[in-house]
């Protein structure tokens, strides 16, 4: 059964039907990979109507998809011993990118762990950028694809924007919930956030 589902992985399925986009990569990052894991993400990103180019940038991958752009940097290689590199890096590169996905491989629970204590160790703020652990370099790079076609998708259906219309609304509703709450005699604003 190992084998059967290992060798699914090197058949790249499609996510989408609709559309692809443009993938660039480092080029340091993809001279540190094995060739086998490039042809994987080659055939993945041609399967998925991605365009591939290789370029000196910051993170390891920038993806333009239905006109978002979405960057990436993908730890491979976990190192329980030094992981200050890492998020010095991811530091550095969030402030250059507004959305940035963090992938990190971690095949096991010691690796795991380690990345969790190094995380709050050195005091990472949660969902700023999203670390996405996983358990293989294949489903790592299937989950970036994911992330970067859902990402493209909410901008060209103007999700993100009716989603932040949304809140406000909601924002501007609950404040004027608390401004009649507050109206009441005897009652404060503490006690109306209480009643929300």
């Amino acid at each position: 059964m190992a084998n059967s589902k290992s060798s699914q992985r090197n058949v790249p399925n499609p996510l989408c039907t609709t559309g692809g986009g443009v993938c660039m990569m480092n080029k340091q990052w993809r001279d540190e990979q094995h060739p086998s894991f490039i042809n994987f993400i080659s055939s993945f990103l041609a399967a998925n109507s991605f365009r591939l180019n290789f370029v000196p940038i910051a993170p390891d991958c920038i993806f333009n998809c239905g006109g978002s752009s979405v960057a990436f940097i993908f730890v491979t290689k976990w190192d329980c011993a030094n992981p200050i590199p890492i998020f010095t890096r991811v530091t550095k590169v969030k402030g250059q990118f507004a959305n940035l996905y963090v992938v990190v491989s971690l095949p096991t629970k010691e690796l795991n762990d380690s990345f969790v204590r190094a995380y709050f160790k050195l005091g990472m703020e949660i969902g700023r950028p999203t670390f996405v652990p996983v358990q293989d370099l294949e489903m790592g790079f299937e989950n970036i694809v994911k992330i970067a076609h859902a990402r493209g998708e909410c901008k060209r259906q103007g999700v993100v924007s009716r989603l932040k219309a949304e809140r406000e609304q909601a924002v501007q509703g609950i404040d004027v919930f608390q401004r009649v709450i507050t109206s009441i005699p005897g009652i404060d604003s503490h006690d109306a956030v209480a009643v929300i």
